[in-house]
């Protein structure tokens, strides 16, 4: 799914250990949250979302995700 982790991470100046230290996961889940190999728990999205000062729909592009998702399910 695509995100905006690693653009927000990048823009605080962040290194992804420093992420994965303050909402409490392993510097390899956030590694896979940036690449979109992983879809995270309710909560950890929402303490991504806390700690960039957006909100999950905009951290994750849902408009954009559901859009591609839609047009995927009208090509079948």
């Amino acid at each position: 799914m695509e995100n905006k982790i690693r653009e927000l991470r990048r823009a605080k100046g962040m290194t992804q250990q420093q992420l994965a230290e303050r909402v409490h996961v392993s510097s390899r889940t956030i590694i896979s949250l940036e690449q979109g190999q992983y879809n995270p728990s309710l909560l950890l999205a929402y303490r991504l979302a806390l700690e960039f000062g957006t909100s999950i729909e905009e951290l994750y592009c849902l408009a954009d995700n559901l859009k591609r998702e839609e047009e995927q399910y009208e090509n079948i």
